[in-house]
């Protein structure tokens, strides 16, 4: 599979207002902010809450249309006052960690759930034209407080598409598997983990996990900007590997003889990650890269299924969530060792991390 990842070169879809990245100062935020610069927008806003992260971006980046903001999503008023003037929201800020969440649920619910709808509320009282909410594939089937407290998000993003029909704000949705190279994730750990001579960490070798860079996800929700509706939920759709091959690929990369110890899974983790359900598939809109979801609009009037039955009006010909697969990271494109090391090598991100080496 061919991965194009200059595609960043290409125009943005926002080149005007003010933009607002919450958690702007995270792999994903920080991606954003470089992105956004690149365009003609009057101003980007930072809000986080990391007053060190801050200085190293404005340092870093030395430009003038940068604001920062400290602040939490937990606190409305942080949000309210970020979100004054804005037109465009990425809502980035969130726990992400799984063993995180796992030991602290609450912590969780208070970021990702209820920080989420403060983002929400702040942008549509201030007029904000679009909000994008960056989700997870541990949404779909949730097992652990970290997918949950994802999929709540989601829930509350399209729950005020359907109670707030002429709202001039609309919100949306991404969702999109394990993005290589950012803060935390597995290959920066194999890189050092080979550098200091040490044995590569795995914790299942038959685990799968999509793969997608920051680029890519990036993309992502520029073309939810773009192509959303109330409510709507997209998803990138991407190649996978099991964790054994991606470990192999990494020391195949830096010419390293790999010795693998299987330490088993942490807590909260799967065998393998979902990004899109039949039932969702059953509904959405295949548009190349993406699945497009939209919103189940239907309001809480049920007396056509307990009064008179329910025709779905199914007449052989439509998708039916009976005989549609969820697609997950098992029955996805599976790139083997060779086909990781290609992948890999043609990102520039990777390619900067050996360098170093």
């Amino acid at each position: 599979m061919e991965r194009k990842w200059d595609a960043l070169a290409t125009s943005s879809a926002i080149n005007e207002g003010t933009v607002l990245i919450t958690g702007g100062t995270g792999s994903f935020g920080s991606t954003m902010v470089r992105r956004m610069l690149d365009t003609d927008v009057d101003e980007v806003r930072i809000l986080s809450r990391d007053e060190l992260k801050q200085d190293h971006l404005r340092r870093e980046l030395k430009d003038a249309r940068m604001r920062f903001y400290i602040g939490d999503v937990r606190d409305y008023d942080s949000v309210d006052r970020a979100t004054r003037g804005v037109d465009h929201v990425f809502h980035a800020a969130a726990l992400k960690q799984v063993p995180s969440c796992e030991f602290f649920p609450l912590e969780a619910v208070r970021t990702n759930i209820l920080g989420s709808a403060n983002v929400i509320e702040a942008s549509n009282s201030n007029g904000v034209r679009s909000v994008v909410c960056l989700g997870t594939d541990k949404a779909a089937y949730p097992i652990n407080a970290m997918g949950m407290s994802k999929a709540m998000m989601e829930k509350v993003a399209q729950a005020f598409a359907r109670n707030n029909p002429t709202a001039a704000t609309t919100v949306s949705t991404v969702r999109y598997g394990n993005v290589m190279m950012s803060r935390g994730s597995v290959i920066p750990l194999f890189v050092e983990q080979l550098r200091e001579g040490r044995e590569l960490t795995v914790t299942d070798p038959g685990m799968t996990r999509f793969l997608m860079s920051l680029d890519e996800a990036v993309l992502l929700v520029e073309h939810a900007f773009l192509h959303a509706q109330p409510g709507d939920l997209f998803i990138r759709k991407a190649p996978a590997s099991t964790i054994a091959d991606l470990a192999v690929a990494v020391a195949s990369a830096m010419g390293a003889e790999p010795k693998i110890r299987v330490i088993g899974t942490r807590h909260g983790e799967k065998l393998y990650e979902t990004l899109a359900t039949r039932e969702e598939l059953a509904r959405s809109q295949d548009q190349g890269d993406y699945f497009k979801v939209a919103v189940d609009a239907r309001d809480l009037n049920y007396e056509t299924y307990f009064d008179g039955g329910f025709d779905g009006g199914f007449d052989g010909d439509d998708q039916h969530d009976s005989v549609i697969d969820d697609y997950h990271s098992h029955n996805t494109e599976r790139l083997d060792t060779d086909g990781v090391v290609a992948l890999l090598t043609g990102m520039p991100a990777f390619r900067r991390l050996l360098e170093q080496c």
